[in-house]
């Protein structure tokens, strides 16, 4: 089994927020997926289906940014579950550009809270993510509530256009691994 985690933060007040744009990629997937509503399970919300010949998870932990790895933690005992192959996490990243996308093997969290706790849960940082960009902050605002709060329409416009690529490209990491994802996608 794949599985896809997108990170964000639950509750209507950050719906809009740039943190929250690894669901609207969940949200996006399982739409053009024709998979079922999302249903709690544990700490996170999950959605199940096939494409192809292989069965996926979508996963959106509910337990806030900084605490995503808790909703993760049910991952370690799956049989035949290996991160470093089986799981793609989603993240905003305020180090680049609105739009920019990059699709990673692995790595250090860089600073990002959400995927430092998923580091921690699996205790690895070996296993791919996608980064999309969402702006970098204003000079004298704080990062946090820059994460926080709404994208302009604009930047939205920028987001939202880029999710049916973003779906392609977590195909290709479903079908042909995350160098073939790299190749096709990062921009």
């Amino acid at each position: 089994m794949k599985v896809v985690a997108g990170l964000g933060n639950p509750g209507f007040e950050y719906d809009a927020t740039r943190h929250n744009v690894g669901w609207w990629l969940l949200d996006r997937l399982a739409y053009e997926w024709d998979f079922p509503l999302f249903q709690k399970e544990g700490r996170a919300l999950t959605s199940e289906g096939s494409r192809g010949d292989e069965q996926y998870r979508l996963m959106k932990p509910v337990t806030y940014m900084n605490r995503s790895g808790q909703g993760l933690t049910a991952l370690a005992t799956l049989s035949n579950f290996h991160p470093e192959k089986d799981l793609l996490v989603v993240v905003d990243d305020a180090a680049l550009e609105v739009g920019r996308v990059r699709f990673r093997a692995s790595g250090s969290p860089g600073g990002h809270k959400g995927l430092k706790s998923v580091s921690l849960a699996l205790g690895s940082d070996d296993f791919p993510r996608v980064r999309i960009g969402v702006g970098i902050p204003p000079a004298g605002l704080d990062m946090s509530d820059w994460v926080l709060s709404p994208m302009d329409s604009a930047d939205e416009d920028v987001i939202l256009g880029l999710l049916p690529e973003l779906v392609k490209g977590v195909e290709v990491w479903g079908t042909g691994g995350i160098e073939a994802a790299m190749n096709g996608f990062n921009r």
